[in-house]
């Protein structure tokens, strides 16, 4: 099968489009057909190589896949331990939180806590992601397709949905007619965080960079939205709150928005971080942290329930998926190159 693999970190030039065997299904997993799968960041973070994180060569990235299930193991669909209801000729998608499903983390649905927790695509290997002809996945892991979604749609969403759901709903518990601000505003998980900001009766302030952008996070239903390029965000922000402050804060940026972020907060308000695409050394002066009873929030990919939820409201039609561009698999380079040049609006999708 086709695949894209690179065997040493480095620039795009690293990535390869070639064959490898197909793999097949272990007694708990499953085969499936990728129809699409989806770009995300830490895509980038692993061919680049990150700082106390090991990467498994030969490696193939990618976390978000929609498909057909081909096989199945030997142990799946029956009565026992391990049995699934996911049948040959299924259409699913997968979350790509890996755990080892038995420790007192997993069973009580923290399966992020679990010390076998990895990413799929991310921390997998070797030859182990979405940016194949076929993965196979535990069949733990796989849920059904929305069916108001195309294969490319669904490949777009569940990675940035999951941690978007999880940090704003289940870690910073937002609340009707809260001012939650989102940085990175119309990308993947921008577009999500707007979105559920919306669902749940908060307002999502995005900060986003250029006209047509904004014109984008509007389109989402976004009523405050914030030019960084033009306007300065804190100004903007007590504007909007009336001197008072964002509620949320939704971080992961990192390095270069973190005093921003503080300075945006409110006496008393949460600041949620799942990354820090930007650096990882976040200056924080204390004396106005606890001073203002601020609260920090660290969130990750969530578990499968949230997920489960969340395409819930995807099915419901309350939340939808945005893509920028759907590229064949032979082009992850150019997909790549575009999110690290920010110029990617949603998501990039690739199709084998």
């Amino acid at each position: 099968m086709k695949a894209v693999v690179f065997e040493e970190h480095g620039g795009t030039d690293v990535l390869q489009y070639t064959d490898i065997p197909e793999p097949e299904p272990g007694p708990y997993e499953v085969l499936i057909e990728v129809k699409a799968a989806g770009a995300n960041f830490n895509d980038i973070w692993a061919r680049r190589g990150m700082p106390g994180m090991k990467v498994i060569f030969p490696h193939i990235s990618g976390s978000d896949v929609a498909g057909v299930v081909t096989a199945l193991g030997s142990e799946v669909g029956g009565t026992g331990f391990g049995s699934s209801p996911v049948q040959v000729g299924d259409e699913v998608v997968v979350h790509p939180g890996l755990s080892c499903r038995i420790c007192d983390f997993c069973v009580s649905g923290q399966e992020f806590f679990c010390r076998q927790f990895r990413i799929w695509g991310f921390q997998s290997g070797p030859n182990d992601g979405g940016h194949s002809e076929y993965v196979t996945m535990p069949a733990a892991n796989v849920l059904p397709k929305p069916t108001n979604l195309s294969f490319e749609e669904a490949a777009s969403m569940p990675l940035v949905l999951e941690t978007a759901w999880r940090m704003l709903v289940t870690r910073a518990k937002i609340q009707p007619g809260e001012n939650v601000l989102i940085w990175g505003g119309v990308g993947g998980l921008g577009t999500m965080a707007i979105q559920i900001c919306r669902l749940f009766g908060a307002n999502p302030i995005p900060v986003v960079g250029g006209k047509e952008k904004v014109a984008l996070a509007e389109r989402l239903g976004a009523v405050n939205v914030i030019d960084r390029k033009s306007q300065d965000v804190v100004a903007e922000v007590k504007a909007v709150t009336g001197k008072v402050g964002a509620d949320v804060v939704f971080e992961h940026s990192g390095e270069e928005t973190w005093p921003t972020s503080m300075a945006a907060l409110r006496w008393g308000g949460r600041l949620v971080v799942c990354g820090a695409s930007t650096g990882f050394e976040a200056m924080t002066d204390l004396r106005f942290l606890w001073n203002k009873q601020q609260n920090l929030l660290g969130s990750h990919l969530s578990n499968k329930a949230e997920l489960s939820a969340a395409l819930t409201a995807v099915q419901a039609g309350a939340i939808k998926p945005v893509i920028d561009q759907v590229l064949p698999l032979s082009d992850v380079a150019t997909g790549q190159q575009l999110m690290e040049e920010l110029k990617v609006q949603g998501k990039v999708v690739y199709v084998p």
